[in-house]
């Protein structure tokens, strides 16, 4: 089974269990989901009505932890954590899976020394084997680990829960790369016409050329034939050019001596 149809059943399974339950009765099923090897999206848990119930009661910080997971990471806990209850080992695994995710998707190359700072990790070694055991295996990451670059280069991420106000930002995003690619679109489409145009002009060249060619041969021919026959009228004209066997039976003229 791959990690999207984990991820949907498992959904599925904490908005039915969530449903069902009093508002007062929440606080173990979020425990519960928080803490799941392989849930990783809860805001279709955040969207239950029982949920939103929690708003202003005193089980209200359970809302606020359910909330640091679908969009928070392990830096939000720690600088929030007077006012949130104390994490289980699971949770505190979970969350930190989580913030690798949200800073994938920020910058696909990531320093060690910024995850280690994030993380709360104190070596390169607990650093990679937490990449590699914890997120890479489960599915949640791809990439390299680059020992001599001191970074862990992401080749897939998945997403998270999307924060409040991003769906207005991803929609002007995808609308000015819509627009960008329509107007890329237009130019290739104008550079397309263009090389067709140049390609006729071409076309058309090339036969006026082999026009003229084809003229020109006609032309020397016509003129080496005309050059031809004239020789011929001058060599068969009578008493043009003498015989030679005719001159030499003729009998020569006698020569008088002079007195």
């Amino acid at each position: 089974m791959d990690i999207e149809q984990k991820q949907a059943e498992l959904i599925d399974h904490f908005v039915n269990q969530a449903s069902t339950l009093k508002a007062s009765a929440l606080w173990p099923l979020i425990i519960e989901a928080t803490s799941h090897p392989s849930l990783f999206a809860f805001s279709e848990i955040l969207s239950v009505p029982t949920v939103s119930e929690l708003q202003g009661t005193e089980n209200s910080l359970y809302l606020d932890v359910l909330r640091l997971f679908a969009h928070g990471t392990w830096t939000d806990y720690k600088n929030n954590a007077g006012h949130l209850p104390q994490l289980v080992p699971d949770q505190v695994l979970k969350l930190k899976q989580l913030t690798v995710l949200t800073l994938a998707e920020m910058n696909k190359v990531l320093p060690y020394d910024q995850l280690m700072q994030e993380l709360d990790v104190t070596n390169v070694r607990e650093l990679e084997d937490f990449l590699i055991n914890e997120c890479m295996y489960a599915g949640i990451v791809r990439g390299k680990l680059d020992q001599l670059r001191r970074c862990f280069e992401v080749q897939f991420a998945a997403g998270r829960d999307l924060r409040p106000g991003q769906l207005g930002n991803m929609l002007q995003t995808l609308s000015n790369w819509l627009a960008t690619s329509d107007n890329l679109l237009v130019s290739i489409q104008e550079k397309i016409k263009w090389a067709d145009s140049m390609s006729e002009l071409d076309k058309k060249h090339r036969k006026d050329v082999d026009d003229r060619v084809e003229e020109v041969k006609k032309s020397l021919s016509l003129k080496a034939d005309i050059d031809f026959r004239g020789h011929e009228e001058i060599y068969s004209e009578p008493g043009g050019v003498m015989d030679y066997e005719e001159d030499r039976s003729r009998p020569k003229r006698r020569r008088h001596p002079m007195s």
